[in-house]
């Protein structure tokens, strides 16, 4: 599952998070990786401690919160403090795997999602490519300023070197109530179908129908 959330941000919170990002107290960004990922880990990071950081993760997350289609393919019952990364001058992260558990300051959260959210448009810079690999097959995605997608945790993946200008976005995970890949995307096609039956023909009997089935599905599947 690889799914892009268009227009998280509207075009004023953009502008506020791009401020801010120029504002910010940049870090070497290794400190935040596992001993593998940190090996072929090489950008930059906002201080985590720092008063603009801490403005940031609540707009994104006032964002993410909002989004529908984040909620339905997500199903969030954590979200991980949102971190921000910039990449210029050729740096990039390579082949990587997302660590299973996150933990700190009495946070633990099991990384079933993982979400990046782009601040920088794709022709304000060359490379930066999110490249994944799920299912025998290779994603490549360079998204919009202020749109964001989401993937499996699990996946291999990694970002292209940054050949000219640069690249700021916010990367983050989440940990899902329905834990198993296979039902939370069963759910998410679900509720899409379900959402375009309803704007075509209202609340039918057949959409309080299928509303009950995705309920019920829920219940069983959830871990609250």
């Amino acid at each position: 599952m690889l799914i892009t959330l268009p227009h998280v941000l509207t075009p004023d919170e953009l502008g506020q998070a791009r401020a801010w990002l120029a504002a910010g107290a940049w870090t070497g960004g290794r400190h935040t990786a596992g001993r593998q990922s940190a090996q072929v880990k090489d950008n930059a990071q906002l201080d985590p401690a720092h008063p603009l950081t801490q403005h940031l993760q609540r707009l994104v997350l006032a964002a993410m919160e909002r989004h529908l289609l984040f909620f339905s393919a997500a199903l969030p019952k954590k979200i991980w403090p949102p971190a921000f990364n910039r990449y210029v001058g050729g740096q990039t992260y390579g082949d990587h795997v997302d660590q299973g558990i996150r933990s700190r300051e009495g946070l633990r959260l099991r990384s079933d999602l993982s979400c990046t959210l782009f601040f920088s448009e794709p022709e304000d810079y060359e490379g930066g490519e999110l490249v994944t690999e799920l299912g025998g097959q290779t994603f490549r995605v360079k998204g919009r300023a202020g749109d964001a997608v989401l993937y499996l945790g699990h996946t291999v993946h990694r970002v292209e070197p940054v050949t000219r200008g640069e690249r700021l976005a916010s990367f983050f995970w989440v940990e899902s109530l329905v834990r198993a890949p296979e039902q939370r995307e069963l759910l998410f096609n679900l509720d899409r179908a379900l959402t375009a039956l309803r704007e075509r023909d209202g609340e039918s009997a057949e959409a309080v129908a299928l509303m009950g089935t995705y309920h019920h599905l829920l219940r069983m599947w959830a871990d609250t």
